[in-house]
């Protein structure tokens, strides 16, 4: 039986149609990777996944990340909140999550995928957009892929960090600085032989580039890649499962009021190939 979906948009986002038990009995693995890889994020409605629903399904996608298991039952879960109660490591940066990233721009091999339920919902805002990477490379024209083709740029928490808190104090730049910096091709050569761009408001410069050209270069593309030809809105509803391919799509949440208590559940598939030049 074929996997049923309907598309978002005409770029970005498919909604899957198909029950919780036909998710988690594996059948249709093969089907939701594929098409994840084409769409950059599928969503499932009125699932209503439980913790451990949510890890199996995630581990039938792939190589769970564990990350520092808190208490029994955390086992590679992320709770996304504001709420410094809950998280408090991860709270002190979640308001970058504000802006246009991909995820693990500081590692040599970012994630595959995450895999998202909501379980406190704020009544304002909170909605999480996604934008195709994939897309917006192939619709540059050919003359400029072939210039970005040869382009490698640093990535650094500053500079993913200090647009969302200008106003910040010395130690928590000084924080942010201690955090090691990456170089990645601007245009990552996949194992499928797609190409996308590796955007990111933690791309600080271009190597080798007068930093005033790479500033306006990279903040072009930027705005490029955000149309909203390429972008899916999503908003969320209790039940939601949502799947993003991490490789090729930005992502980022809209303002919500922080004491809204607004909390989802993330598990994280491990990145399966690294961030690879155009032969």
């Amino acid at each position: 039986m074929a996997l049923a979906s309907v598309e978002l948009t005409e770029r970005t986002g498919s909604e899957l149609r198909v029950d919780k038990a036909a998710l988690l009995s594996g059948e249709f693995v093969q089907d939701i990777r594929s098409l994840l890889v084409q769409r950059g994020v599928l969503i499932v409605r009125d699932i209503h996944f439980t913790d451990e629903e949510q890890r199996a399904f995630a581990r039938s996608l792939g190589d769970l990340r564990l990350g520092t298991v808190k208490q029994e039952g955390d086992e590679g879960l992320l709770k996304v909140t504001f709420d410094e109660k809950v998280n408090p490591e991860y709270a002190k940066f979640f308001f970058g999550s504000q802006l246009w990233h991909m995820d693990g721009t500081y590692e040599e091999v970012p994630p595959f995928a995450t895999i998202l339920t909501p379980r406190v919902l704020s009544e304002t805002g909170g909605q999480t957009e996604f934008a195709n990477n994939y897309a917006a490379y192939e619709d540059l024209p050919e003359a400029e892929r072939t210039q970005l083709d040869r382009l490698k740029v640093i990535h650094t928490m500053q500079a993913a960090l200090f647009p969302g808190k200008p106003d910040c104090t010395v130690e928590e730049f000084a924080l942010w600085h201690s955090y090691p910096n990456r170089e990645h091709p601007l245009v990552w050569q996949h194992r499928s032989g797609r190409k996308s761009l590796v955007l990111s408001t933690s791309a600080s410069h271009i190597t080798g580039m007068h930093p005033a050209e790479s500033r306006y270069l990279l903040q072009r593309l930027m705005v490029h890649a955000a149309q909203p030809r390429y972008v899916y809105r999503h908003n969320w509803r209790m039940g939601d499962l949502l799947i993003w391919d991490n490789t090729g799509t930005m992502h980022r949440v809209l303002p919500f009021p922080p004491e809204s208590g607004r909390q989802l559940h993330r598990f994280t598939l491990n990145g399966e190939e690294g961030v690879t030049a155009v032969g």
